[in-house]
């Protein structure tokens, strides 16, 4: 049964170390709240799974959260690499980073597998590609109704989806809306899912043709969290930071200003602060 939690209650029931974890969302709604919640909790030993590995991920593993990277694309977008990222994989540090690198279409049908209870995923893909040369657990089947042969991959199933929504109802039914990731696949591939929201509110009232609504028993735990996904953003609430992913380039080329950057905003900071960094943001229309 969904529990209303705060965000540090939600972590704390839900995330243990050594749990396989993904935190999902594309450009828009990036928990990266609950990501700094994770870091200030110390958790150690995680496998992070992301389609698209960004902010959240270089700072998580930059902490040494992480021994293990699930992931289909990872950057920096618009602006270059993940430098802890890179200083994992190329230097070990802070400690190595064990990689396991799919397609987006590959990861996309591992999370679709999870979500309906399958063991592993079948599609048209790999053709032609390097990828299955350093990942031994892209395979192959053939059709028994067709002689075709399909690609395959293990179903996803993390232990923890971590997801940041538009908002809750009451009866902790959740609300996405805009650019919709596979943030609903991972909640229902996940053993338990933590949702922040921007609010609860009685109805959610008018909704777009893309809307997704997440039924209350998909989740174990929902916080809210304004500005929960700042510097990406939320539609209707706030816009994108481009100015932050810029400045990010900078502050994690040195390991030093990283790990004085994580000081000052994550280890001293409360999930009120992205709510302030919010009211001084440019707001959506």
């Amino acid at each position: 049964m969904v529990q209303f939690l705060t965000l540090s209650e939600a972590v704390e029931a839900c995330l243990k170390d050594g749990d396989t974890v993904a935190m999902e969302g594309f450009t828009h709604l990036i928990p990266h709240a609950a990501g700094h919640e994770v870091i200030r909790q110390g958790r150690r030993h995680l496998t992070l799974i992301r389609m698209t590995p960004d902010l959240i991920y270089d700072q998580l593993i930059g902490v040494g959260a992480a021994d293990k990277l699930v992931f289909s694309w990872g950057g920096n977008p618009g602006v270059g690499s993940l430098h802890r990222l890179r200083d994992a994989v190329e230097n070990q540090w802070p400690q190595p980073l064990a990689l396991e690198e799919h397609s987006h279409a590959a990861m996309a049908n591992a999370y679709e597998a999870g979500a309906s209870n399958l063991p592993f995923a079948v599609f048209r893909g790999y053709k032609g590609v390097d990828l299955p040369k350093v990942n031994p657990l892209i395979r192959s089947v053939t059709c028994p109704y067709t002689g075709e042969e399909l690609a395959t991959v293990p179903a996803i199933r993390p232990d923890v989806a971590i997801i940041h929504a538009l908002r809750a109802d009451r009866a902790g039914n959740v609300l996405l809306e805009g650019i919709v990731g596979v943030q609903k696949e991972a909640v229902l591939a996940a053993r338990r899912a933590i949702v922040t929201v921007e609010e609860v509110v009685d109805d959610f009232g008018p909704r777009s043709p893309n809307a997704v609504i997440l039924p209350h028993w998909t989740i174990a735990a929902i916080a809210v969290v304004p500005g929960g996904a700042y510097p990406s953003y939320a539609t209707g609430y706030y816009k994108r930071a481009n100015s932050f992913y810029k400045a990010w380039d900078a502050i994690s080329r040195d390991r030093d200003t990283f790990l004085a950057w994580i000081r000052e905003n994550v280890l001293a900071k409360r999930p009120e602060h992205f709510a302030q960094l919010v009211r001084r943001a440019p707001q959506a229309a």
